[in-house]
């Protein structure tokens, strides 16, 4: 964390999506910037996005997870807001020209979780239990942990998914623990699922605040409230991400871990249908880390070829 003595004061306006989650997670961002610059003015500015408004496909099929952003970004550019705030598995590996990410929160728990209607865990699962996920990842890895799975679309805000589980839609779904610690709701959690099991998706349970390259003032607020380990983390996975240019369309998991001064990053590449998962781990000191990450990309590329998603 930046040390910050600053008198900085002035209005800075958050822009933020408006579910549940997003605007828990704005307030944590307000939380910290209050306690760092108790003389800064904050306004929220919800602002609906296209992966708001369309929930009945997945976001592969609608343009991607920069559909959660797109908007928002919009009005950073034009500047009708100061800085905005993401879930960072939400933002596309590449961001606008002029725009940069000031500050990541401390890093919540990255795993995912299990909810289950009568099952509490996977493994117990009866066999030809459906699950509910609209991620490609969770579905992939699902299906190579368990085959006989159906897995069906599920989309909605986290207590949507909840309500359907509860209501029989289908008999257990995944969501990141990080937003259900969040929102006050890790009890609906009947099992916290292990990396080894389900990879979670790159900067899975990390807030991010984008602001413009430029703004100096921003920037220097932001940097009060980043949390460096983290910030190296998401980094190093988003390093591995662009490499294999990966998008929500592309079954991609990653976590970078900094354990005894150095980085651990753990990735895969998989089919959607789980009969193909390629694994590779690296590891270096925070200085070398993100030629390390971009190395397992180019090492995962590799090892896939041209024709991994080739239809049969």
């Amino acid at each position: 964390m930046v040390e910050h003595s600053s008198n900085m004061s002035g209005l800075l306006r958050l822009g933020t999506r408006a579910s549940p989650l997003a605007i828990a997670q704005t307030l944590l961002v307000c939380n910290r910037l209050s306690e760092m610059l108790p003389e800064l003015e904050l306004e929220v500015v919800e602002i609906a996005t296209t992966g708001d408004r369309v929930v009945d496909r997945r976001l592969s099929e609608i343009g991607g997870k920069g559909l959660f952003a797109k908007e928002i970004e919009e009005a950073l550019i034009a500047g009708r807001i100061d800085a905005a705030v993401h879930s960072m598995k939400d933002l596309e590996t590449h961001l606008p020209s002029g725009l940069s990410i000031g500050a990541v929160l401390e890093r919540e728990d990255p795993r995912d979780a299990f909810i289950g209607k009568d099952a509490l865990a996977l493994e117990v699962l009866p066999e030809g239990a459906v699950v509910g996920t609209a991620s490609l990842r969770r579905q992939a890895q699902l299906l190579a942990f368990r085959p006989d799975l159906n897995i069906v679309p599920f989309r909605g805000n986290v207590g949507t998914r909840i309500d359907k589980i509860k209501a029989g839609h289908a008999d257990a779904t995944l969501l990141a623990l990080a937003g259900l610690k969040r929102l006050g709701m890790e009890g609906a959690a009947t099992q916290v699922i292990s990396p080894d099991v389900i990879l979670p998706a790159v900067a899975q349970g990390a807030i991010g605040i984008e602001c413009r390259s430029d703004d100096s003032r921003v920037g220097e607020a932001l940097a009060a409230i980043n949390d460096d380990e983290s910030a190296l983390c998401v980094s190093v996975e988003r390093a591995f991400l662009a490499i294999l240019d990966g998008s929500c369309q592309t079954p991609i998991g990653g976590l970078a871990e900094l354990a005894r001064g150095r980085v651990n990053l753990r990735a895969l590449i998989a089919k959607p249908d789980g009969t193909e998962v390629k694994r590779a781990h690296g590891d270096a000191d925070p200085t070398d880390a993100l030629a390390m990450a971009a190395d397992l990309g180019r090492e995962l590329r590799t090892a896939i070829g041209s024709d991994f998603f080739a239809q049969n």
